[in-house]
């Protein structure tokens, strides 16, 4: 019987559980841990949690295996897959908008009440942003 825990609002599973649902022996689901293919959470007492979401990423994987792709290639095409592309200039036009809003918004009140108003996070992030705009 499989039992599923929620974690932060995401479905959480054990080894066990998962080498259950996904048709996998859990050596299996070891070996794919190990080599980055899996990711896992671990609890304070050191069980192994993985998100439901592995169950999916392991018939990826068995079905570029069957394929033919090699463990390696895989492991590296799914690393590509989590990385995201970036448009760099679209990024800059934001930031640059965002520093003119900035400066309009400082321009009509006194640096230390705009300070006020914005929280730390939020001053961090646009003195992050404008630091990347130079």
């Amino acid at each position: 019987m499989t039992v599923r825990r929620k974690s932060f609002g995401t479905e959480k599973l054990k080894i066990g559980e998962l080498a259950e649902l996904a048709n996998v022996t859990k050596r299996t689901i070891d070996h794919y841990t190990n080599i980055g293919i899996l990711k896992v959470e671990r609890s304070p007492s050191n069980y192994r949690y993985y998100d439901i979401s592995c169950v999916n990423t392991i018939r990826e994987v068995n079905d570029m295996k069957s394929s033919g792709m090699s463990l390696d290639m895989i492991r590296k095409k799914m690393i590509e897959k989590d990385t995201e592309e970036i448009d760099v200039r679209a990024l800059r036009w934001k930031l640059k908008d965002l520093n003119t809003e900035v400066t309009e918004i400082l321009n009509h009140k006194e640096l230390s009440q705009a300070k006020k108003d914005l929280s730390k996070e939020s001053q961090t992030l646009i003195q992050s942003l404008l630091l990347l705009l130079n």
